[in-house]
């Protein structure tokens, strides 16, 4: 059977990796949708990026629903220092052809899931959970149809990258966080313990660089922007590409060692909101709601995002 996927993203350089990740033409899977959620900037921005990589990636084929333009409960953070003020920097912005639906993103999310069988699609979220956790409050039903959510954020060992201990995503919407670890569904959970591990070094943009079609282009410029930024911040030769780990999970899961642990979030602490607590070790008898990824075969995962590209 093929595998059925809903990505919601935030698009943000490294969600456009994701994207790019996905998108060549597969029998493989099926994207039924893509949803967009404000994050590492506003909603109409995410929502003209999402089509607009669409449309570069020969995809009008696969509709864009627009989702929360805020957080369950606080005012919405973004990330316009890491992802330029479009979201999109190193990318020549057009205003896609291809519009954006009319449903909700929410209500999309609960209607294909209701329609579907039990445990049949898999969630791909790479920004805020607003979206997820808001379609799991409407419709707690929806999560007897989820086969996994594969989702970028948190941290463990690496601390955080918008606090001393919190990750971005998690930060941004801690509520939702929290909803989507206490539904029930499989989740697995890509972390800054495991994004930092693979880093756009000059050697990979030099590969990236060699493919020669306009989507590979189009990753080098936005990676060499991105790399310059993260490089500052980290002392690092290139950028970590979070949000890219989910999708290549689903395209070749044995790249990532993963471990079951129980996952809560802190979502009120003024000092540690969003600060993700993996009992790695099992201090407690909690059950152990989420795969947490900790380690990844970095250079398998850029033979697989350059073969990728070359499919364009």
């Amino acid at each position: 059977m093929t595998r059925k996927l809903i990505i919601d993203c935030d698009p943000g350089q490294d969600d456009a990796i994701n994207l790019f990740l996905a998108l060549p033409p597969t029998d493989d899977y099926e994207i039924l949708g893509i949803t967009v959620v404000a994050g590492n900037v506003g909603l109409d921005k995410v929502s003209r990026n999402a089509r607009l990589l669409c449309e570069l990636t020969g995809r009008t084929d696969i509709p864009v629903y627009e989702g929360c333009a805020a957080p369950l409960k606080y005012p919405l953070v973004t990330a316009e220092e890491v992802h330029s003020r479009e979201g999109l920097e190193g990318v020549e912005l057009f205003e896609p052809s291809v519009k954006a639906q009319s449903q909700n993103a929410v209500d999309f999310i609960i209607e294909t899931l209701m329609a579907a069988e039990d445990k049949s699609i898999t969630l791909l979220p790479t920004g805020p959970l607003t979206n997820i956790a808001a379609a799991l409050q409407k419709e707690p039903a929806i999560a007897g149809k989820i086969q996994e959510i594969v989702l970028m954020g948190g941290a463990l060992r690496e601390g955080g990258n918008i606090t001393p201990s919190a990750e971005f995503n998690i930060y941004v919407d801690p509520h939702a966080a929290q909803i989507v670890f206490d539904s029930g569904c499989q989740c697995i959970v890509f972390g800054l313990d495991v994004t930092h591990q693979v880093l756009s070094s000059d050697a990979v943009l030099e590969r990236i660089k060699a493919v020669d079609n306009e989507v590979a282009q189009t990753a080098y410029n936005l990676l060499t922007f991105y790399g310059r930024y993260d490089a500052e911040k980290y002392g690092s030769n290139g950028a970590p590409l979070h949000d890219p780990c989910t999708m290549a999970y689903i395209l070749k899961p044995e790249l990532f060692d993963l471990k079951a642990c129980n996952i809560r979030v802190e979502a009120d602490s003024e000092l540690t909101r969003g600060h993700t607590a993996v009992d790695f070790w099992y201090a407690t008898e909690l059950p152990r709601n989420s795969l947490w990824a900790y380690k990844v075969d970095a250079d398998g995962f850029f033979d697989l995002l350059v073969g990728q590209l070359g499919k364009y």
